[in-house]
């Protein structure tokens, strides 16, 4: 049982067995600007152009790139989504919008999209407090160059008002098949309502869940101080998460192995042979050999590997390598391959 109670490797990033990722995003507006959904795409040019100066200027990365989305193909946009580093709503945007994206891409900053800026700190595994301070030290720097719509009784103003106040979205993306698989997963979905959390899909807000993979964030900020909210979060929040997690995948190793390991070896069997794969089922079976990974079950694959599919299979990853637009019919033996290649050692 030592495996549980640890990252899935020594080397791994702290408690990556259930938390894939943790994110901090700040939500901010510029001061004399009407918020993204009442301006104009003259103002929202103008906006774009302020925060591109501000970001560029701050100097917040040597290898920072500049993307204007109204200039990106759909299949770039499609890959920034993809990879996490802006939203779908931002992707569908034709209005004057862009991103600023990190070289190792653990910060991005949206422009245009539900307010004026949304800055995005990224972490593998359970680092929402560094992924906090990393934010708020960006966010200072900007706010060197752009004021601020602020308000000394609600704080700093947002087009949601569930964002109102501090502005602060604390996130984790959790894996969790073991509380699917001992039907428990209901039960955490009423106490995070309880909790006034949200619990999304794979691409968070209006996206559904696939393979077992969750959203889940603080949903009120306002009356809060940020201080406050991390510690609810990252002390309280997402530890019980991860013993939810954990002591459902105790149960479903005492109760019966072999029907688990029957669960991970079928999905591991069908992707080490398939030529024709979803990408919904792909997320599917991979979760489940994630799962047997993390417990010791196919010592041949870490969670790390399959982590690293995952943006691979989707479908703008496999276009830009096969250096062009393919058939959905190629797209399927595409995945195929590339997940047969990868996890057929396991065999």
């Amino acid at each position: 049982m030592e495996s549980l109670e640890r990252s899935a490797r020594p080397d791994a990033a702290p408690d990556s067995d259930v938390i894939l990722c943790s994110r901090a995003r700040l939500a901010r507006n510029i001061q004399g600007y009407p918020f993204v959904g009442r301006s104009s795409n003259q103002q929202r040019l103008e906006v774009l152009l302020l925060a591109k100066k501000a970001i560029l200027g701050a100097k917040l990365d040597d290898t920072m790139l500049w993307v204007e989305l109204n200039h990106a193909t759909p299949r770039d946009r499609q890959l920034l989504v993809e990879r996490h580093l802006i939203s779908r709503h931002l992707a569908a945007s034709a209005a004057p919008c862009g991103v600023a994206v990190s070289g190792d891409e653990t910060l991005a900053i949206m422009i245009n999209e539900e307010d004026h800026l949304r800055m995005q700190v990224l972490l593998p595994g359970r680092q929402v407090g560094s992924c906090f301070e990393r934010a708020n030290q960006v966010d200072d720097a900007l706010e060197r160059g752009l004021t601020y719509a602020f308000s000394d009784r609600f704080g700093y103003l947002t087009a949601c008002p569930t964002n109102v106040g501090t502005g602060l979205r604390l996130g984790v993306m959790v894996h969790l098949p073991a509380l699917k698989l001992t039907n428990e997963l209901e039960r955490l979905q009423r106490a995070s309502r309880d909790l006034n959390l949200a619990v999304r899909g794979f691409y968070g807000e209006g996206s559904e869940t696939t393979g077992d993979f969750y959203q889940i964030s603080n949903q009120v900020t306002l009356g809060e101080p940020e201080s406050q909210l991390l510690a609810e979060f990252d002390q309280v929040i997402v530890p019980r998460l991860i013993e939810y997690e954990r002591a459902a995948r105790r149960s479903l190793l005492e109760k019966d192995p072999r029907q688990l390991d029957d669960r991970v070896q079928r999905a591991l069997g069908v992707l080490s042979r398939a030529r024709l794969l979803g990408e919904n089922e792909a997320m599917k079976l991979l979760s489940r050999v994630r799962l047997g990974a993390c417990l010791g079950r196919v010592p041949e694959l870490t969670a790390a590997a399959i982590d690293r599919l995952f943006p691979q299979i989707q479908t703008a990853h496999l276009q830009q390598s096969a250096g062009e637009a393919i058939t959905n019919g190629d797209l399927l033996a595409a995945r195929a391959d590339l997940v047969r290649r990868a996890v057929g050692n396991a065999i």
